[in-house]
């Protein structure tokens, strides 16, 4: 009896705060040294994505879709994998180096 009192009086569960995520302030509109930046850098990178193009330049999601969008349609880059959700990239090497 005595231990089915004892039972259920222990310390009561803390609710956690839950996870927070740093706020970013990625730009929306290329300056003329992003823009620059971009069309020096982006097409001599193996791998091309979206968040890699956002992490590097610090640009919006849809700003860095339609610039690979235009540096594709310039031959710049080429795609490897075209998925409703993501697009890869690589650098164009050249017509005569693809077997």
């Amino acid at each position: 009896m005595a231990a089915a009192m004892a039972g259920g009086k222990g310390k009561k569960k803390k609710w956690s705060k839950g996870k927070s995520r740093d706020q970013v302030d990625n730009k929306v509109l290329f300056s003329k040294e992003q823009y620059d930046r971009f069309h020096a850098e982006v097409p001599k990178m193996k791998l091309i994505t979206v968040s890699a193009v956002v992490e590097k330049l610090k640009i919006n999601g849809g700003l860095a879709r339609r610039a690979l969008r235009d540096l594709e349609a310039a031959g710049s880059i080429r795609p490897i994998l075209i998925s409703r959700s993501q697009r890869i990239y690589t650098r164009n090497v050249g017509e005569d180096d693809e077997a």
